[in-house]
């Protein structure tokens, strides 16, 4: 039989809503807490919440950052060899490739380029998934070159990836016995301010992303949004409400080939390998690493400097061209200087696979004759530049490059 005292039924006259509340109150869990009651009980409940966000983070954690984590920390950088050098005199010179922002493996590239195979061996960087050390890429460049017997070594660097070729270059300039008898930018920001905004919001973005999100470099679910988000502009619509239409068939093709190239590929930059990259452009040392080029060291020759660009500068959607090629010009250029500027028509930003004509044609008839020093003709149609900044028949002299800008590239 229960204890409970017997009441007298309700009825409607005796509803009392205070009464109910209070009742409420006094039976509620952690009602008879009275040491710090009310945060207590708020911190019982916020632990009640929290509960499927945190089964949510362990999956997440399980089964999208461990499993990256674990792989990537296997990766490290790899040199592929791709071409041999065309002459027999050029073997002791090695054409090291490296790629730019959000790519990995240079092999493909430095394919596309066989004419660099007419400064030597071609050799293409694989980066460390992990990250990026330009110290131990450089490293791993002076290790093979001992065993292969090089003495010269040429980088060449696209978009981004010429940031990369500078700073390996000063490495290799200053703390080794090897010859850097050129470095070749191809369209490279040489700070965060020669990168359009477009490209350098989405950068700063991914940041930020990366920068307050746990394993947001080793997660692909953040990888899918970023670079999905990255090409709204194509599923986006234009209109002149508050609200933007979505273009469903295009968003599905946009995640479909995020998806194939760059979740499911094992070909595809990590998002720390992105960060890092990124980064190095946000550091603005490429500045330092051309002085640092520049400067004269024991018997080394000065390493020649050649800036691949379109004749149009508004082609490269990505950087700002002139502003880099002002740049190269101040702290490379001059009577004394040891820079090349070879404009091509009909390219982009940085695309040797797109325009390998091109690409091939310019470094045959004008990048391998100012990085080897051997004396040449050179058209230019603007006179006035050149007699300003140099003449091209100073290139024997030893050490000492004049500056040439190439307004003139044959086609392909």
């Amino acid at each position: 039989m229960s204890n409970a005292p017997w009441l007298p039924p309700c009825t409607a006259d005796d509803w009392d809503d205070g009464r109910r509340w209070r009742r409420l109150r006094d039976t509620r869990t952690g009602h008879h807490w009275v040491r710090f009651g009310r945060l207590r009980r708020a911190l019982a409940r916020t632990a009640v919440a929290a509960l499927p966000l945190v089964a949510l983070f362990t999956q997440y954690w399980a089964w999208d950052v461990a499993p990256v984590r674990e792989r990537l920390a296997l990766t490290q950088p790899q040199l592929h060899p791709i071409h041999d050098a065309a002459s027999r005199e050029d073997r002791d010179t090695a054409v090291v490739d490296l790629v730019g922002l959000g790519n990995l493996d240079a092999t493909e590239t430095a394919t596309a380029l066989p004419a660099l195979s007419e400064l030597g061996q071609v050799w293409a960087v694989e980066y460390d998934n992990s990250g990026l050390d330009t110290a131990v890429v450089s490293r791993l460049i002076h290790e093979r070159a001992a065993w292969s017997g090089i003495e010269n070594i040429v980088l060449t660097g696209h978009s981004m990836g010429g940031i990369i070729a500078l700073e390996v270059a000063q490495h290799l300039y200053q703390d080794t016995d090897l010859e850097v008898t050129g470095v070749i930018l191809d369209c490279t920001p040489l700070d965060l301010h020669a990168v359009r905004a477009d490209a350098r919001s989405a950068g700063e973005d991914l940041l930020r992303w990366i920068g307050w999100l746990p394993g947001a470099r080793e997660s692909r679910s953040m990888r899918m949004l970023v670079e999905v988000v990255a090409r709204m502009d194509r599923f986006v619509l234009p209109s002149d409400r508050w609200y933007r239409r979505i273009d469903t068939e295009e968003l599905r093709d946009v995640a479909v080939e995020v998806l194939n190239d760059k979740i499911f590929s094992t070909d595809a930059a990590s998002n720390g390998l992105i960060e890092s990259q990124f980064r190095a452009i946000v550091a603005s040392g490429a500045i330092d690493n051309l002085r640092a080029l520049a400067d004269e060291r024991d018997d080394k020759i000065r390493p020649a400097v050649v800036f691949l660009r379109p004749r149009n500068a508004l082609s490269d959607n990505v950087i700002d061209v002139e502003y880099s090629h002002r740049i190269l010009i101040d702290q490379s250029g001059g009577v004394d200087g040891t820079l090349l500027v070879s404009k091509l028509d009909r390219t982009g930003h940085a695309n040797p696979i797109q325009a390998p004509a091109e690409y091939n044609t310019a470094i045959t008839d004008r990048v391998v004759p100012f990085v080897d020093g051997r004396p040449g003709e050179v058209e230019d149609e603007d006179e006035d530049e050149q007699s300003q900044d140099g003449e091209f028949s100073d290139v024997d002299r030893p050490g000492v490059r004049p500056i040439v800008d190439l307004d003139r590239i044959a086609p392909g």
